[in-house]
């Protein structure tokens, strides 16, 4: 199979985990004689730098012209210490995903047998954890009316969400919970907002559609309390932007580092795929950051967007020897040897 793939590498660590998801995908490539075309790309602080824009037309074109596109990070301290800088590698990314139609955010979490005792929780809590979350990417308060009012002492942003952009959030949740236990839970504030009884309502409405699937309705609140009590009484997850982007960074301390969790951005046409970790300015270029959660985006990208799953199972089987036989970086290494981000991606490919 002939892949092309754009590479958006955007900053801090992002360019150094590409680099060894690259590796391995051309391992892979080798191994089940795929094809594959690496397009690169500008995004974020090193695009802002380049050309002034974080997510310049000429990457747009590349994006939209590709199979998948697998994405590193961005973000750069000297646009996040300065709360007037009109424009933002953050702003990129927002712009990417609505350019491209990438609706849904994919965040799997789970554990890895290896590495459990990691987790700041108790074994006992976190034991068969294997839950999804699908964040809604591409509306709500992000995307709403926002703006200061009386001399700049009073902000707003607003929530808005259209019942078209819950439904087919909503539909990517019921057919991923029949692929998995059938159980649905979505996630809301409908005790106080509009905004969320509009969603109620619409998932609601849809139940008979998927009579199978077991829908719960929780408030936000609550899951972020259950998820730190008891995780693995979840399956799939359903919720807003803002929502989604705080609960999915909660989850994903369970498997005991952000460094291990992939992530998906899909919408009808494009597909993106990447680490649910940012830039980490402070560890560039000293390589030494996981690049595992890069690694885990491509094999997702592999099963997801081209229907390989031998070559995504490949992946996982390979990277949870490498975790089995202590081949980590020192975010995971605790007392033992800690591998260089290089070493991780060499160690996999001669393995696989």
């Amino acid at each position: 199979m002939k892949l092309k793939i754009a590479v958006l590498a955007g900053d801090g660590i992002g360019p150094e985990v590409i680099n060894q998801a690259v590796k391995v995908c051309d391992a892979v490539a080798v191994k089940y004689n795929h094809e594959i075309k690496w397009i690169p790309a500008l995004t974020g602080a090193a695009a802002i730098d380049a050309v002034g824009e974080p997510y310049p037309d000429e990457t747009h074109k590349i994006c939209m012209n590709a199979d998948a596109i697998l994405f590193g990070a961005i973000g750069h301290p000297k646009y996040d210490n300065n709360p007037s800088a009109k424009v933002r590698p953050e702003q990129g990314l927002l712009k990417m995903r609505k350019k491209l139609g990438l609706f849904a955010n994919v965040r799997p979490t789970f554990t890895f047998p290896s590495l459990i005792d990691n987790s700041p929780l108790k074994r006992e809590r976190i034991e068969g954890t294997d839950l999804v979350f699908l964040r809604e990417l591409t509306g709500g308060i992000y995307f709403g009316e926002k703006g200061r009012k009386d001399g700049g002492e009073t902000a707003f942003d607003t929530c808005t969400y259209t019942r078209k952009e819950v439904i087919r959030l909503a539909k990517k949740g019921f057919e991923l919970a029949m692929t998995r236990s059938k159980k649905l839970c979505c996630v809301d504030k409908a005790n106080v907002l509009e905004s969320s009884r509009l969603w109620r309502e619409t998932v609601q409405a849809m139940e008979k559609e998927y009579p199978e699937v077991e829908v719960s309705y929780e408030f936000v609140d609550a899951v972020a309390m259950r998820l730190v009590q008891w995780p693995n009484s979840y399956d799939v997850l359903i919720t807003e932007n803002l929502f989604g982007d705080i609960l999915t960074d909660e989850a994903s301390v369970i498997s005991g580092s952000m460094g291990l969790m992939p992530s998906a951005s899909v919408g009808e046409k494009h597909y993106l795929y990447e680490p649910i970790h940012g830039s980490y300015p402070q560890a560039a270029g000293k390589n030494i950051a996981n690049p595992l959660a890069t690694i885990l985006s491509a094999a997702m990208m592999f099963e997801d967007a081209f229907g390989l799953k031998e070559e995504a199972e490949s992946i996982r089987n390979v990277v949870n020897k490498s975790l089995a036989a202590g081949v980590v970086t020192e975010d995971l290494s605790r007392d033992k040897k800690a591998y260089k981000t290089s070493d991780v991606g060499d160690w996999l490919v001669a393995n696989l």
